[in-house]
């Protein structure tokens, strides 16, 4: 299978702005964001994204009117390892928006070593409604301190079909839903980190990870995992009944 759209292949992560709303915290890392290699893990780092969001929207002053938000895409580019023992500075800022969505970079840096590089699509949810609402002009306002791209549309980068549906399951558990019954975000990465050793040379460099969630994996659905490689690496869907849920990649990162 040929590799995936040019516009993946070509995206630039914007680098940390000198001026505008930048978010930043620190944490330890802890024993339990370790994968099998002792480095942080595809779902810890994206437990990361998920806990960095929450506390950006609560230093701005938005958590009580914007508390649900639903990724539509999220890119990783896992730049250098990060071990333990460590402590990370995680810097969240906005790199695109419209008016009910928005692009989040997320940088995270180890003092001791290791970087990683993030962005992430997010639509913000209308929690009376479970439909796409309008931010705030507050929100917009601090939000586009940090980039002139206020027309941000959504366009998917994997578009590849999902092939003839594996007979390989991956298992959800009760403790893996949200509130509105859906599986969360981190548990994808989970099965991403389940087919990364069909390309272990691959994942021991620099490579890009990419997650787009199509429609939500509910609780007691029984998900496939299915992969098929491509020229630089491999994609991943998990679906439900034949129908793609998520569809994900691993490729090298550009140099």
């Amino acid at each position: 299978m040929s590799s995936p759209s040019a516009a993946l292949s070509a995206l630039t992560l914007d680098p940390l702005p000198s001026e505008g709303y930048v978010f930043t915290t620190q944490w330890p890392v802890r024993t339990s964001d370790m994968n099998e290699n002792e480095i942080l893990g595809y779902d810890s780092a994206a437990r990361y994204l998920q806990e960095a969001g929450a506390l950006h929207l609560a230093d701005g002053n938005a958590l009580g009117d914007h508390e649900f938000w639903i990724a539509r895409r999220t890119v990783i580019d896992m730049i250098e390892p990060i071990s333990w023992p460590n402590t990370v500075t995680v810097s969240r800022w906005c790199s695109g928006l419209s008016s009910r969505w928005c692009d989040m970079r997320v940088q995270i840096v180890g003092d001791h070593g290791g970087r990683v590089e993030t962005v992430g699509f997010w639509l913000n949810i209308n929690i009376e409604t479970e439909g796409i609402g309008r931010m705030s002009d507050y929100v917009i306002s601090r939000l586009s301190t940090t980039t002139d791209n206020t027309r941000l549309r959504w366009k998917p980068m994997l578009t590849e079909p999902l092939p003839t549906e594996s007979t390989r399951t991956f298992q959800i558990r009760r403790s893996d839903t949200d509130r509105f019954g859906h599986v969360t975000n981190a548990i994808y990465w989970q099965a991403v980190a389940e087919v990364a050793p069909e390309v272990a040379e691959l994942v021991t460099a620099p490579h890009r990870l990419v997650v787009e969630f199509n429609k939500p994996i509910m609780y007691g659905q029984e998900v496939h995992l299915t992969t098929a490689p491509i020229d630089d690496g491999l994609l991943l869907w998990l679906s439900v009944d034949g129908e793609s849920r998520s569809h994900a990649s691993i490729t090298a990162l550009a140099a």
